[in-house]
């Protein structure tokens, strides 16, 4: 007899436990969301608040010209560098971020001859090509180019890693002659 009214005071407390921990699942998830999702966070707002490429190879400054995607491993591992490096160097060179995704950008992807992400192109503020980097690279090796940019160096170097995403093909702009009536 006594077994039994234990039962009610031990669902209870199971019932008080399982609550607690889904209020702190929440909770962490609010309170670090930034940390969870800051990849993805900042590729976005660089799409968003990325300067035109039009207009940035027009104004008189170096410019740091990235492709990515929002599904791309890579892109988002080096997100948070990228970040660094912007709000270091902003005032003196133009940040374009271009997503491959987007049809938009599909004649700066070919004109780049963009076929893995992320890459990086960097423009001396004439708009001659001076560097390309192919996939993953680390900070000091970019910031050290864009240093390189800075004093005005005028040859070109291409820096290919094996970590990188091929670009899936984007096949929306294919026309057949069946899909006109």
């Amino acid at each position: 007899m006594q077994a039994d009214s234990n039962e009610p005071l031990l669902n209870t407390n199971l019932k008080a436990i399982l609550v607690l921990s889904i209020a702190f699942i929440i909770v962490s998830l609010v309170l670090f969301k930034n940390l969870f999702f800051q990849s993805t966070f900042l590729l976005k707002t660089f799409g968003e608040t990325s300067i035109d490429p039009a207009i940035a190879f027009k104004n008189d400054k170096p410019t740091f010209l990235e492709f990515y995607a929002e599904w791309c491993e890579v892109c988002k591992e080096m997100a948070p560098k990228i970040s660094v490096l912007k709000e270091e160097y902003e005032r003196d060179i133009n940040f374009v971020f271009l997503n491959v995704d987007n049809q938009k950008w599909d004649n700066y992807i070919r004109k780049f001859e963009v076929n893995g992400i992320p890459q990086v192109n960097l423009f001396d503020k004439k708009g001659n090509l001076i560097s390309t980097f192919i996939g993953k690279q680390e900070e000091i090796k970019i910031k050290n180019s864009i240093d390189q940019l800075m004093r005005k160096a005028e040859s070109h170097e291409k820096v290919l890693n094996a970590e990188f995403s091929v670009i899936k093909g984007n096949n929306n702009n294919k026309v057949n002659p069946r899909t006109h009536g």
